[in-house]
C-alpha cells in the first residue's frame, strides 16, 4: 500500500510518499510486464514507438504535435485529469518534430506516464470529493518544463517523482546495475566513480547507446542510483 503524507505544497491534501527503491521495484515491473506482454520478451532500449504504445495504454488521447505555447515557451508536457474519463497527455512539437531531440521526446513522454500512472489517483480523489478544481483553469493539469523535466528539486515531490519515474522506466535499476559492474568487474574497480572523471564519462556514454538516453538524462540516473558521485575527497573507485 503507498504511504500518503500531507501535501505541504496545498495542491492536495496527501500525496504519495515513495522511496526511491519502491519506484525502482515498481517502474522496472511495469515496463518487464510490458514489453513481456507487448513484445515477448525484454530487452532495451525500449523503442520509442513501444513507449507511445505503454502511454496511450493508460489514457484517453495522447497528441504528440501539440501546441504548448500557450503554457509558457519552457513547457513540454502537459497530463490534464478529468473526472469522467481517462487523462489526456499533450507532448510539444518542438521536441516531437526533432528528430534530433528523440531522446528528449522519450524522456518527457515517460515522465508524463509518471504522472499518468502515479498521481491520477490524487485527481480522482478531488473529484470524487466534489472539488472540480474551477478556481484554476490549470488546477487539473501537471505542467512539465523543461528545467524539470529530469532536475526538479524534491521540493517540488510530484515533478521530481514524475523524473525519477521517467529514468526508472527507461534505464531500469537491475540492467543499469549490470551494465556499471560489466564495466568495473573485469577492471577490479572499488569504490566512488566521481563524475567528473573519465570512467564516469564511459559510463555515461555506455548508457547513452544501451537505453537510448541523452547525456543529461543518463548522468542524472547514474547519480541518482549513486552509480556515479559529485562528492569531493573521497577515492575514486579508478584510483
Amino acid at each position: 500500500m503507498v504511504r500518503m503524507i500531507p501535501d505541504n505544497t496545498g495542491r492536495f491534501p496527501r500525496r504519495p510518499y515513495f522511496e526511491a527503491r519502491e519506484l525502482d521495484a515498481e517502474c522496472e515491473r511495469l515496463i518487464q510486464e510490458f514489453l513481456l506482454s507487448h513484445k515477448k520478451r525484454v530487452a532495451y532500449p525500449v523503442s520509442t514507438d513501444d513507449l507511445t504504445v505503454l502511454v496511450e495504454a493508460h489514457v484517453e488521447d495522447l497528441d504528440t504535435y501539440a501546441d504548448l505555447s500557450g503554457y509558457g515557451d519552457d513547457v513540454e508536457g502537459v497530463t490534464e485529469f478529468f473526472a469522467d474519463r481517462m487523462p489526456r497527455v499533450a507532448i510539444s512539437e518542438r521536441i516531437s518534430a526533432d528528430d534530433r531531440r528523440e531522446n528528449r521526446f522519450r524522456t518527457t513522454l515517460t515522465h508524463e506516464f509518471g504522472h499518468v500512472k502515479f498521481h491520477g489517483p490524487l485527481w480522482a480523489e478531488k473529484f470524487a470529493t466534489g472539488d472540480l478544481l474551477d478556481r484554476d483553469p490549470n488546477a487539473n493539469k501537471a505542467i512539465s518544463r523543461r528545467d524539470n523535466i529530469l532536475g526538479a528539486p524534491q521540493t517540488d515531490w510530484m515533478e521530481w517523482q514524475a523524473g525519477y519515474i521517467s529514468g526508472a522506466i527507461l534505464m531500469p535499476a537491475t540492467p543499469l546495475r549490470r551494465l556499471v559492474s560489466d564495466y568495473c568487474a573485469p577492471r577490479e574497480l572499488h569504490g566512488n566513480i566521481h563524475v567528473a572523471s573519465e570512467h564516469a564519462a564511459e559510463l555515461i556514454r555506455r548508457v547513452m547507446a544501451q537505453f537510448a538516453v541523452s547525456e543529461e538524462a543518463a548522468r542524472v540516473r547514474l547519480l541518482k542510483l549513486n552509480l556515479i558521485t559529485t562528492v569531493q575527497g573521497q577515492p575514486s573507485l579508478f584510483d
